[in-house]
């Protein structure tokens, strides 16, 4: 089976309910997080939609809210469906994070589809 794509991690490296940073094109910082439910994966671009280009955590993979039921900005505390991207609370409300398209492969890795944004 042919991979297309930038290899990430392997799916059991982020645990059931958490998410990950990545920088997939070597720029310096993370560009993208994923978050993991089962086998379910959420990928968005590291940036508030309010602020265009500010990272999303507040320290290395910190993206989720204390409850772990949303993401969570830290510049402005602004929370999005997981599953959605959508705002849910804060002054980007109706406002997307971009998404990103990842595939688990064969051999139980995560890759970043080819042509997916930076």
């Amino acid at each position: 089976m042919a991979r297309a794509g930038i290899r990430l991690c392997r799916l059991d490296e982020i645990p059931d309910g958490e998410a990950r940073g990545f920088d997939p094109h070597g720029q310096g910082q993370d560009t993208m997080l994923v978050i993991r439910r089962g086998i379910a994966l959420y990928a968005w671009r590291d940036a508030c939609p309010h602020i265009s280009g500010v990272p999303m955590a507040w320290r290395k993979n910190a993206y989720l809210n204390a409850a772990r039921d949303r993401i969570m900005c830290s510049a402005h505390g602004a929370l999005f469906d997981i599953a959605t991207g959508l705002c849910t609370l804060g002054p980007c409300i109706g406002q997307s994070l971009e998404p990103i398209s990842v595939t688990i492969g064969a051999d139980a890795s995560i890759y970043l589809q080819a042509g997916s944004p930076r």
